[in-house]
C-alpha cells in the first residue's frame, strides 16, 4: 500500500517536472505541445506512467466502450490533468474528479501551463475521499 508520504513525494516529483518544461518552453502553447514535453522529462525522471489512457467503464457487470483518455496516470495512482487555458473552470475539475473515480484513484493533479508560474498559480491536487487508501507515513 502507499504511504501519503510516497504520494507527497511523488507531487513534488510531477510538478518539478511540469515546471522544468514550463521554464523551457514558457507560457502561450498548445496543450499538446507541454504533454509531449511532459512525457520527456517524466521519463528522465525515471517515473512510470500511462498517456491518453482509456478510461474503462464498468456498469452492471459489464464494460461500456469509452472515448474518456486520462493525460497522464503515474505509477498507477496519480491522475494527472493538463490544461493550457486562460483559467481551469469546474468542468475540467469535473473531468479529473471523473477519472479518478473510474480509476480508483485516491489524488489527482491538475496543471495549467498558461501561467507565469506553475508552482504558484498553475497547479492543484485534488483527494479523491472515495479511494483514500493510503497508509499514513
Amino acid at each position: 500500500m502507499t504511504t501519503k508520504k510516497e504520494v507527497k513525494d511523488l507531487i513534488y516529483k510531477v510538478i518539478g517536472a511540469a515546471i522544468e518544461v514550463h521554464k523551457q518552453m514558457g507560457p502561450s502553447l498548445l496543450e499538446s505541445i507541454y504533454h509531449k514535453c511532459l512525457i520527456h522529462e517524466l521519463t528522465l525522471r525515471g517515473l512510470n506512467f500511462k498517456s491518453e489512457l482509456v478510461i474503462p467503464i464498468e456498469y452492471k457487470g459489464i464494460s461500456l466502450e469509452s472515448d474518456l483518455r486520462c493525460d497522464l496516470f503515474i505509477e498507477d495512482i496519480l491522475v494527472v490533468e493538463l490544461k493550457a487555458a486562460d483559467k481551469v473552470i469546474p468542468i475540467h475539475v469535473a473531468k479529473l474528479m471523473s477519472y479518478m473515480n473510474l480509476l480508483e484513484s485516491p489524488i489527482g493533479l491538475m496543471i495549467n501551463f498558461n501561467v507565469t508560474n506553475i508552482y504558484e498559480h498553475g497547479q492543484k491536487t485534488y483527494v479523491n475521499y472515495r479511494y483514500n487508501v493510503l497508509d499514513d507515513d
